[in-house]
């Protein structure tokens, strides 16, 4: 009963409180736009822009941030806050990176196969505050494209007794990820490779990786490299719909109410196999954060880190092509 009535009070809140990100010469919804709080809290917009947003869900937030792809960052004021925010294109131009196929080359298919592990205690506990970026070099002179990548994940088992039975029942859920492609910039993540939007919904059904199909984003990779990033948004409805479920747990403490993000499945697990650390995280809605490598020394607080569990294993499949 206790959870019907808050169900019930939270969907009152949110009738009243849509708020719509427009571009502001078509008037189009600007999907999956990123909602900055100014405290290092925020949210997203779905993919027709809408989020929600009142005083007495966000007490404490004066200013909101709204930031997206190919759009100025817009910055505003929530006293008064309307139904409608509009942000101006920006045209920026792409590093020059996607190389013009000729049709009917001829391509070897190779694999760089995932790192998997379903063992719980390996694992990142994703949240939407922070995004994964995993590096990849150029293995030659040759003209490579990305086919599709491979994101790992790990299922929990229903009955933790039998969690290391391969065939025990697996909890559900319905989880909408955020990908994005950047130029390797002095070896951290730079410009985007691609300005479309790419998103994906992982189920339990996806067993133990997600393979997302890159082919028809014609992702060249470039002479030095390129980063694949991982970001949680939150969870989905069946048809990929992004739910405005809770992201933060409130906590008492010393000093007050203390916002916790809410860790979303499913798990991604980490690994130990890879020599050299390629992962790194940011903080999304902090402005101007910084990547940073994840390794000890680098103000991380992790189990993961204790165990030298320093990489998120993404695996590619891509076209190298023969020379004429």
């Amino acid at each position: 009963m206790h959870k019907i009535l808050f169900i019930l009070v939270f969907i009152g809140q949110l009738s009243f409180a849509q708020i719509t990100v427009m571009d502001s010469i078509t008037k189009y919804p600007v999907s999956y736009a990123t909602i900055s709080f100014g405290n290092g809290n925020g949210l997203f917009a779905d993919d027709e822009g809408n989020f929600y947003f009142t005083k007495k869900l966000y007490p404490d937030i004066d200013s909101l941030f709204i930031s997206a792809l190919g759009f100025k960052d817009l910055n505003i004021s929530t006293q008064n806050i309307g139904t409608e925010l509009l942000l101006q294109p920006q045209a920026d131009e792409l590093d020059e990176v996607i190389v013009g196929a000729k049709l009917n080359r001829k391509f070897k298919k190779e694999t760089l196969k995932p790192y998997l592990d379903d063992d719980y205690y390996n694992c990142w506990l994703p949240t939407i505050e922070s995004e994964i970026a995993v590096y990849f070099p150029k293995t030659t002179t040759k003209d490579q494209k990305l086919s599709s990548v491979q994101f790992p994940i790990a299922l929990e088992s229903k009955d933790w007794k039998k969690r290391k039975r391969s065939n025990s029942e697996k909890k559900k859920f319905s989880t909408l990820f955020k990908v994005n492609f950047y130029a390797n910039n002095d070896g951290v993540p730079g410009k985007v490779l691609t300005y479309e939007t790419i998103v994906f919904r992982a189920t339990e059904k996806d067993g133990d990786a997600h393979q997302l199909n890159v082919e028809d984003y014609d992702i060249y990779i470039p002479e030095n490299g390129f980063f694949v990033s991982l970001q949680v948004m939150g969870y989905a409805n069946k048809a990929g719909k992004l739910l405005p479920n809770k992201k933060y747990k409130e906590i008492e403490s010393k000093n007050g109410m203390v916002k916790i993000p809410t860790n979303f499945r499913p798990l991604l697990p980490f690994t130990d196999e890879i020599e050299t650390n390629n992962t790194y995280i940011k903080r999304v809605f902090i402005s101007g954060n910084n990547w940073l490598k994840f390794e000890k020394g680098n103000g991380f607080k992790s189990s993961l880190l204790d165990k030298d569990l320093n990489n998120y294993g993404i695996g590619l499949t891509y076209k190298t092509f023969k020379d004429d």
